[in-house]
């Protein structure tokens, strides 16, 4: 489906007129990747904001973020960026960590975890519950608060963090006391609405979506999924940390990160959800001047805030 017969932001609706169809991954991940560092170069420089050490931790490269200036100890963030498991900021800090760590005033973990295909499920996951439990054990010597450890990410970077929780709860592992799953994608099966509807091949559609699952479990792909490879097949969902869920209106994962809120409500977990009408995947990167994509960040960015207060 081209055009705008579904409801588009009417600040949007230029934009997305302008914009190519996206390079499915599954079939030139080096053009995906290259198209996505693409995307996000106008915002990767360096920023006075923030001081960036790189480390290993847990034999996985990893960058802490701290506010510059800060002192005392503070509350922590691991962050997961997205990219589909199969590219991702790995040019520097995320843009979305660092405005983590400047909104927050949180030391935030940005971890560059192995990718697919080289690197299929459960790869990606293994080196991000290793760098939570590295940060949960390094505390004392990165000066964080360990009852204010939160996750966070976006899209792919959303499944992994949702699964963290699954697994630290599961696993008896490091307490994270908040979750942020942005635009999240949860579940391999697409079986909703949203997942039938959303097919414009200039965003994050169907087929790219089917297509990076594919890509993501590899042979795991079946019915045995890893509820750590898509949380949505996760029975129980009790006992997870509080959470903030970000949906977007034209985004195919909308219906899946709207049925794990609702799951999360029912389990009786804490959740706030918002969605975005008329906005598709990671819009924001498409129309950063935007008020839209400036109010949405700043909602997500307080409740992370408030939460580690």
């Amino acid at each position: 489906m081209r055009g705008l017969s579904m409801f588009i932001h009417p600040e949007l609706t230029g934009v997305l007129a302008g914009l190519p169809d996206r390079v499915d991954a599954s079939k030139d991940v080096d053009a995906a990747r290259a198209s996505f560092r693409r995307l996000m170069a106008p915002r990767m420089g360096p920023d006075a904001r923030v001081t960036v050490e790189h480390r290993i931790a847990a034999g996985v490269d990893v960058q802490v973020i701290r506010p510059a200036g800060a002192t005392g100890r503070l509350p922590a963030v691991l962050y997961v960026h997205g990219g589909g498991f199969s590219f991702g900021e790995l040019d520097g800090p995320s843009p979305m960590a660092r405005d983590v760590c400047v909104a927050t005033g949180a030391v935030v973990v940005n971890v560059h975890y192995r990718l697919a295909p080289e690197h299929p499920f459960p790869a990606g996951f293994d080196d991000c519950y290793a760098v939570l439990c590295w940060l949960a054990e390094h505390a004392d010597d990165l000066d964080v608060d360990p009852a204010r450890v939160a996750v966070a990410g976006a899209s792919a970077g959303g499944c992994l963090s949702a699964a963290l929780c699954l697994a630290a709860r599961d696993r008896g592992g490091p307490r994270v006391a908040f979750q942020t799953l942005l635009i999240p994608c949860l579940d391999d099966r697409g079986d909703t609405a949203s997942m039938r509807a959303i097919t414009d091949p200039r965003f994050t559609n169907t087929r790219l979506v089917a297509s990076m699952w594919n890509v993501y479990l590899g042979k795991a792909r079946g019915s045995n999924v890893s509820p750590y490879a898509a949380p949505a097949r996760a029975h129980e969902l009790s006992g997870v940390a509080p959470a903030y869920i970000l949906t977007c209106g034209a985004d195919p994962l909308r219906d899946e990160g709207l049925d794990y809120a609702r799951r999360l409500m029912e389990a009786d977990v804490p959740v706030t959800v918002k969605n975005v009408p008329g906005a598709w995947h990671l819009f924001e990167a498409y129309a950063p001047d935007s008020v839209l994509a400036r109010e949405t960040t700043a909602h997500w960015l307080t409740a992370l805030r408030d939460a580690l207060r």
